[in-house]
């Protein structure tokens, strides 16, 4: 019947000039392009394939190709320590640590870090730009001296004050919102999530060190001793931890269970043979 009402050749005519385009999107969602992300991986592949320098990345006065960068001394002794722990074949795995170190020794992961650990694990450049562009821990712009980032996720919100009053604080004390960086680069603030230490919450870390159990005075404060410690060798840093002095984790009013060692005596504690038959 559809053979009589549509000839074979106006059928293949009439889906041929069909309009409509046969495919799904992945997301139903409007596409809302990075303005960083595109620059620094999908456009440098390009660059990675050119023989000049990186013609597409964004050139910054502090951040180029042709700015030098080279691990110190005592970094490439580091360095030969890492790649002991890899087959020399599979080297590149190093790749993480080894832009960690360059982070830590430049400041920050600029483009001239990732080109160097890339020559020195003989990767292709863009490899390298996939895992510093993938991973966060990577800061691909300045920090300030002091990298602040504060936890916002749920268990931080609830515990203690809640986080938001520490974001306020923070925004009070040194005059800048998340994702900003102080007028004299001493610090650099960032919202984040869950950094693991929900028990203690709230909390922040600074560099490498978390402070745990905050309010808004103690936050305060040790914002005021970090300055101090920029400008004075003398100034103190409280230790990190929690700031409310409770050791740790453990509960605030003190330890509640398990104060005495467990007896373990195999005869209560294992199961004898036709235990669970005679339950049955």
């Amino acid at each position: 019947m559809a053979s009589k009402l549509f000839p074979v050749s106006r059928v293949g005519r009439l889906f041929r000039q069909s309009p409509f385009v046969q495919y799904r999107s992945f997301s139903v969602a409007p596409q809302r392009c990075s303005d960083s992300l595109p620059v620094v991986s999908i456009s440098i592949l390009r660059a990675s394939q050119a023989v000049g320098p990186a013609r597409s990345h964004r050139n910054s006065s502090h951040n180029n190709v042709n700015i030098p960068f080279k691990f110190t001394d005592s970094n490439l002794k580091v360095i030969d320590e890492i790649l002991k722990r890899y087959p020399s074949q599979y080297k590149k795995a190093a790749v993480m640590p080894l832009l960690d170190l360059g982070q830590r020794q430049h400041g920050f992961t600029s483009i001239s870090v990732m080109n160097e650990v890339a020559r020195m694990l003989e990767m292709p450049p863009m490899r390298v730009y996939e895992v510093a562009t993938f991973y966060t821990m990577y800061n691909r712009e300045p920090v300030g001296k002091y990298f602040v980032q504060i936890c916002t996720t749920t268990p931080c919100q609830l515990g203690g004050c809640g986080s938001t009053a520490i974001v306020d604080a923070i925004t009070e004390h040194l005059g800048v919102t998340p994702g900003h960086t102080t007028e004299d680069g001493l610090f650099t603030v960032l919202e984040v999530e869950c950094l693991g230490a929900c028990v203690n919450a709230p909390m922040v870390q600074i560099n490498d060190d978390y402070y745990e159990d905050l309010t808004p005075e103690s936050i305060k404060s040790l914002l005021t001793a970090f300055k101090a410690a920029a400008t004075s060798t003398d100034a103190k840093i409280p230790t990190p931890g929690p700031l409310s002095g409770r050791n740790t984790c453990e509960n605030s009013a003190g330890l509640t269970s398990l104060q005495e060692p467990p007896v373990w005596n195999p005869e209560t504690m294992m199961r004898k043979d036709g235990a669970l038959d005679a339950q049955s």
